[in-house]
């Protein structure tokens, strides 16, 4: 999930120092996995996931980048203070309902690099940081050899949801630029529990890169 699972709406950070990009492959990620787990409760909370998470299932759901030989995870850190994250991993070592749907639609999931998320505190955001997590995970799953496409999925609100920040700017145009296509006939469905209503049905649709070609 970009969020989410990608840049948001840019503000101009406080701070004058950026913070440290670093990156992990496989389970190097492991004692990071706390820190990330908050992070993500942290910032899907707010539109437009309004998540409401919990550290013991964040870490069961992280496990599987840790679990991953081949996954990628990039951090950003503010001093120790991990201050947004993304991650990364072969689709097929992903649980089934992340894969289910490309599956369905025909696609070899082998040949497809899946983002989890990327996720940013607030104040850190126009720092490019965005456009570095993209970076990392593109020239890790390209350097691996075996992928096609690259792909993460979004969720889908309605635009007129009372519950929208009237200042809220969507990543579509971001993702666009960076040569991703929403895939509206490719979409899975995930529960979670959601501030004020409980555990609550979302769509999710992907977005696709595909890689072939583009050396030519």
């Amino acid at each position: 999930m970009q969020g989410g699972p990608s840049p948001r709406a840019a503000r101009i950070p406080a701070m004058s120092v950026r913070p440290q990009i670093r990156g992990f492959r496989g389970a190097e990620i492991a004692p990071w996995l706390d820190h990330v787990a908050r992070l993500r409760i942290a910032v899907f909370r707010d539109w437009p996931y309004l998540y409401e998470g919990d550290v013991g299932y964040e870490r069961d759901y992280l496990a599987a980048y840790a679990d991953s030989p081949d996954s990628v995870s990039v951090l950003a850190l503010d001093g120790d203070r991990v201050v947004g994250a993304s991650t990364g991993l072969p689709l097929a070592d992903d649980a089934d309902v992340f894969s289910a749907p490309l599956r369905e639609a025909g696609m070899p999931v082998e040949q497809v690099f899946y983002f989890g998320e990327s996720v940013l505190l607030p104040e850190y955001r126009g720092l490019g940081i965005g456009h570095a997590f993209f970076d990392r995970r593109e020239a890790h799953a390209r350097a691996l050899g075996r992928f096609r496409w690259t792909a993460f999925c979004a969720v889908d609100r309605d635009d007129g949801d009372a519950r929208r920040p009237a200042d809220y700017r969507a990543n579509d145009a971001f993702w666009r630029k960076r040569g991703y296509m929403r895939q509206p006939d490719i979409t899975m469905h995930l529960p979670w529990n959601e501030a004020g209503r409980g555990e609550t049905g979302h769509a999710l649709t992907f977005w696709l890169r595909d890689w072939r070609g583009e050396d030519a």
